[in-house]
């Protein structure tokens, strides 16, 4: 699919991050674009980012507040696009939405572990049912999954747990490569890719904090004290006389180191993931550190969560322990 003019392309999570840049990016080249997001002000203003250039004569971006956790909402969004795209059949969809949090079995809750688990896998295992008629319909079609480099090693450092993220994130790399060989058999003209980014510059980190929390706010309510302070403990860190002013500056810094400190932007890591879908590849690793970080791993599997392994990587391509 070289050409994406007049195609029409569904992205969820497009109000921030990666989800924004490929709905621009797409734009730019003259697809239509369908969004979801739980944040209807996000997507305002992605829809209008697209908009600051004068768009092709009747080319259509709409936007619908959907939570792909919830598979209801999921079918609602489905039949959204349908209507405002005025189509039966869509060509591309981007399984992109995604939260962190519930990084331990131990220490935080149940309900913050299955919420970023339901998000990140059951969210792009919805969107593809409730599209893949839609995908069917068109002469050819494109499902893109994004994944990570937590899909096939589950380590943001040697200090901080993060189960949650990398069991969802490992369920869609191997959900995404079981897809080769049963959309080659039963739907040949649809394809699929997995996305495995490294670190990349966006908003995930505020983003994940709010959802999880219910707080749309900038500032921080008691309950994402809690969690900051129980993902703190999770690290072995001593909070106990930590006030809640310094815990709620620890998470801003985060966000912060998050956003600006990442060696590839979001519109960097979009145009990335377009060429690829262009190309027609399975497989799009995201980054100078994704690709390094498998190489490493399947260099020597046995040795990826030793703590030297990870101070070595992180060291060579610029990450920060506990980034």
């Amino acid at each position: 699919m070289k050409d994406l003019a007049g195609r029409i392309a569904v992205i969820t999570g497009g109000g921030t991050g990666m989800g924004r840049e490929l709905a621009r990016q797409l734009v730019a080249e003259g697809c239509n674009v369908a969004m979801c997001d739980v944040s209807a002000t996000a997507m305002a203003e992605t829809k209008r980012l697209c908009e600051v250039d004068r768009l092709p004569q009747g080319l259509r971006i709409t936007t619908s507040v959907a939570d792909v956790s919830d598979e209801e909402q999921v079918k609602r969004f489905a039949d959204e696009v349908a209507r405002q795209q005025d189509a039966d059949k869509i060509h591309l969809l981007f399984n992109n939405a995604g939260i962190g949090g519930g990084g331990s079995m131990i220490v935080h809750g149940r309900d913050e572990w299955e919420r970023t688990f339901n998000v990140c896998w059951f969210g792009v295992y919805y969107c593809t049912r409730a599209f893949l008629p839609m995908l069917l319909r068109a002469d050819r079609g494109h499902i893109v999954n994004t994944s990570s480099v937590n899909g096939f090693w589950a380590s943001v450092g040697p200090t901080i747990p993060h189960t949650a993220y990398s069991a969802a994130k490992f369920a869609v790399k191997g959900f995404s490569e079981a897809l080769q060989t049963d959309l080659r058999i039963n739907a040949p003209h649809i394809k699929c890719s997995v996305v495995m980014p490294g670190h990349i510059g966006t908003s995930i980190v505020t983003n994940s904090r709010k959802v999880q929390s219910g707080n749309d706010s900038d500032t921080m309510n008691a309950k994402e004290i809690a969690q900051m302070r129980a993902r703190v403990a999770s690290m072995g860190i001593d909070v106990a006389k930590l006030p809640d002013g310094d815990i709620a500056r620890l998470a801003e810094e985060r966000a912060r180191r998050f956003l600006e400190d990442a060696p590839t932007s979001a519109a960097q890591a979009a145009k990335i993931i377009l060429d690829g879908v262009k190309a027609d590849r399975w497989r799009i690793l995201v980054g100078a550190d994704a690709e390094r970080i498998d190489q490493r791993v399947r260099e020597a599997p046995e040795r990826a969560y030793d703590l030297d392994f990870f101070d070595s990587f992180a060291k060579e391509v610029g990450w920060k322990v506990g980034r």
